[in-house]
């Protein structure tokens, strides 16, 4: 199955150079219909031609970014070196709300380009 998500150029560009390659969301209800061995198509928010396919090889579930942050290697999931010592769960509060984590929980997922 192929899934549609868009994302913001930065980690478009990190996930096309492979510094990055766990991507993470909400665990919504289309998140929760993703499995391992489905393919994700990223689109770029500022530009629709520029779009990458991915396969999902791993799904890291927990029930707020702050046991998520604990536990995944942040420095795969989208921070550098030099940002990662400012890696925090509320950096994702500014895409969904505590309550919504709590409602849905959240997910990192694992991807490895096509």
């Amino acid at each position: 199955m192929t899934h549609y998500m868009n994302l913001q150029p930065a980690p478009f560009y990190a996930i096309q150079s492979g510094e990055k390659d766990i991507e993470l969301r909400l665990l919504d209800e289309k998140r929760q219909r993703i499995r391992v061995g489905d393919f994700i198509e990223f689109e770029n928010t500022e530009n629709s031609n520029c779009k990458m396919t991915v396969i999902v090889t791993g799904l890291h579930k927990f029930p707020s970014f702050e046991k998520l942050y604990a536990s995944l290697p942040l420095l795969r999931c989208g921070y550098t070196k030099e940002d990662v010592k400012q890696a925090s769960p509320a950096d994702m509060e500014l895409y969904y709300s505590k309550e919504k984590q709590k409602k849905y929980g959240v997910v990192g997922i694992e991807i490895k380009l096509k």
